[in-house]
């Protein structure tokens, strides 16, 4: 079966999602609340209905069973694994799987269900992505735009279209990430504090010898 072939053939599940209503009994059209205009001051910091991204619980289940089911790993089920977060999540953490591929030049993804209802990713060695990086009202972000993020980003990572870098920038360590997708790019990074040397000093041998995106992830010979 071929990479693209295998990719496709993650289905994102049939979600029935909540629906929220104002006052007045009006539907909430999260995503779309402030149109082309800047949102109210009193909405940043303001979280009315983060259950609404509670169906990000079921697409990364769904992930978390294709990449099990489609790729020659290693699956690993406890709490105890969203200690690969470089960083403690400030919500609850209900559930965490570390998929590592059979292959050490593949990068490994840890996959963390939080309380909040989110989905924190570690992938790779040194870079966590959230899903949503923020709910606040002012933010505005719907649980499908999320989806689509966290399913686009763990699927880079399985391609290999992913690439992580160090630079070592006076007392803290610079840590940059490039995602390659069908129809674009997303690169970042950022100054990393309270991560021990040692885990940097791991890191940047192993980065050395990847020298450039982590290598796509191998097939389950039974899957073909």
């Amino acid at each position: 079966m071929r990479e693209d072939d295998k990719v496709s053939s993650y289905v994102r599940p049939s979600i029935d999602a909540p629906i929220f209503r104002h006052a007045d009994g009006q539907v909430i059209d999260y995503g779309s609340l402030w149109g082309a205009g800047s949102p109210p001051e009193d909405t940043y910091s303001v979280e009315t209905h983060p259950e609404r991204f509670a169906p990000l619980h079921t697409v990364a289940d769904a992930l978390i069973a294709h990449l099990r089911d489609t790729y020659d790993v290693d699956v690993e089920e406890g709490v105890e694994a969203a200690e690969d977060l470089l960083h403690a999540s400030y919500h609850e953490v209900v559930r965490a799987a570390r998929i590592r591929p059979n292959d050490p030049t593949c990068a490994a993804v840890t996959i963390v269900f939080t309380a909040y209802p989110g989905v924190c990713v570690h992938a790779g060695l040194l870079n966590d992505f959230h899903y949503p990086a923020c709910g606040c009202d002012a933010c505005d972000s719907n649980w499908q735009a999320e989806a689509d993020s966290l399913e686009r980003d763990v699927l880079a990572v399985v391609t290999g279209h992913y690439r992580e870098a160090i630079e070592r920038r006076d007392l803290d360590p610079w840590v940059g990430y490039a995602f390659t997708y069908p129809d674009g790019t997303s690169s970042g990074g950022s100054r990393e504090r309270g991560v021990s040397t040692e885990r940097f000093t791991a890191a940047e041998a192993v980065l050395r010898d990847v020298a450039g995106p982590w290598t796509e992830w191998p097939s389950d010979a039974s899957s073909s």
